[in-house]
């Protein structure tokens, strides 16, 4: 295996690989935007110069697989996309911070669907440490969940690898399209900021435009001495923004990396990997990350994603 990583492959992809596309396309829709809302962004100048730098990157790693094209220099062409995306993420909250915000038309339908809100009172009835830690586990896992997958295809179905990179990316973006234009930063942000009493008298607040100044996030649900919610903590720290609740992207990304585990054919790797996901759907309203709507909605579009973008790379793929 370690001499196939790094022997010459016989034929070299010569341009951009789809994935890549997926970046570009991406990032030339999202500069477009900056242009359309220059006067009103506070740091154009900084999301135009990214853009720049993504594009040096890309090409920078193609230039390096160019001269030595292998499966290892075809992997640091897919890692250093996959960096990016916790870069990509709290961008857009700089888009979609002026809009007026839709929390609560979403948090008002929770309440009709359930009768309650399953946000405000899952943590409150299940409070033990052991739930915590076991939930908040499943939710960090999102990340490792996504390199596990990835390098399953790198080291045993290297002929998909590519196409798994594709799919993974291109779903990312299309969720960052969604969280653009469609301004809900769930309950995190959206109970603090109107009251929690009145959440719990079924009262719902149009805040409009509060968010645009206002994007402290206030402390997670759980058992606080917890390792993985301190883990946890950190990483919202680096990049959580008021933005991205409707529909739960990491429910979303987690059913493509689901699908994809399933179509390796290796049900001991799928069934692995199944746990993790069944936490992370739960810790997503859990932790008020976002509304049990929103994970609902993000099994749904996760499966549509997976099969589309998986359909869509084959077409100019075909043999």
């Amino acid at each position: 295996m370690k001499k196939k990583t790094v022997t010459i492959d016989k034929k070299p992809v010569k341009g951009l690989c789809w994935f890549e596309w997926a970046v570009m396309a991406y990032a030339l829709f999202t500069l477009l935007l900056v242009f359309f809302m220059y006067t009103k962004l506070q740091n154009p100048q900084t999301l135009i110069w990214l853009r720049v730098q993504v594009v040096a990157m890309t090409l920078g790693l193609w230039a390096v697989y160019r001269m030595l094209p292998c499966r290892l220099t075809m992997l640091f062409r897919v890692v250093g996309q996959m960096a990016l995306l916790s870069t990509w993420y709290p961008e857009t909250y700089e888009f979609n911070r002026y809009l007026p915000n839709l929390d609560h038309l979403f948090a008002t339908f929770e309440q009709q669907l359930f009768g309650f809100q399953p946000a405000l009172l899952f943590s409150q009835y299940c409070s033990s440490p052991v739930v915590s830690e076991l939930l908040t586990l499943g939710y960090i896992s999102y990340f490792p969940m996504m390199v596990v997958v990835l390098l399953f295809y790198f080291f045993k179905c290297y002929d998909r690898f590519l196409q798994t990179a594709f799919v993974i990316l291109a779903s990312f973006f299309l969720f960052y399209v969604i969280f653009i234009f469609l301004p809900v930063v769930g309950p995190q942000y959206y109970y603090p900021a109107v009251g929690v009493d009145q959440i719990a008298q079924g009262v719902f607040p149009n805040v409009g435009n509060y968010f645009e100044t206002h994007c402290e996030a206030p402390n997670n649900p759980g058992w606080h001495d917890g390792l993985f919610y301190k883990l946890l903590v950190m990483a919202h720290e680096t990049g959580e923004r008021p933005t991205a609740a409707f529909p739960s992207s990491h429910v979303g990304i987690t059913m493509v990396l689901l699908w994809q585990a399933w179509a390796t054919k290796s049900r001991r790797f799928f069934w692995s990997l199944v746990p993790f996901g069944v936490l992370m759907f739960f810790a997503t309203f859990y932790i008020q990350a976002h509304y049990a709507i929103d994970a609902i909605a993000g099994l749904l579009v996760g499966t549509v994603m997976y099969f589309m973008f998986t359909w869509f790379y084959r077409i100019p793929n075909k043999k």
